[in-house]
């Protein structure tokens, strides 16, 4: 079993910045593909990124490439998402999610088995 426990969210006005993470305990971190996953009210959640049990393979949907980057530091059990030039449409509750096993590849959320609570993320325009 993984806790996942995330925070970073605010709000922030267009073009602004926030950093996300996800503090995990219990089962092995380091050996969990991990992903980050979002939901604006009265839409589907949808996929953002994720990063192999490796830090070198990571995938992003479309519309945050170039702005996002995810990363992990295993030592510290941790995830991150660095959300740069945000943007009004990224405003959603954001989850951080884990496999059991590695893969980069699985966007969507049936892959995951372990979730957090979510943190609130608002971009003003």
């Amino acid at each position: 079993q993984v806790q996942l426990v995330e925070s970073g969210g605010g709000l922030v006005q267009t073009g602004g910045s926030l950093r996300l993470s996800c503090a995990a305990s219990g089962r092995s971190f380091s050996s969990s593909a991990m992903a980050w996953f979002r939901q604006a009210p009265g839409k589907e959640r949808e996929f953002v990124s994720s990063i192999d049990v490796n830090v070198g393979s990571s995938f992003y949907t479309q519309s945050v490439k170039g702005r996002f980057t995810i990363s992990r530091d295993n030592a510290k059990n941790t995830l991150y998402l660095q959300m740069d030039y945000l943007r009004p449409e990224d405003t959603a509750t954001y989850y951080c999610a884990g496999r059991n096993g590695p893969g980069a590849l699985y966007t969507s959320a049936n892959w995951y088995a372990y979730w957090g609570q979510g943190t609130q993320v608002t971009v003003s325009s």
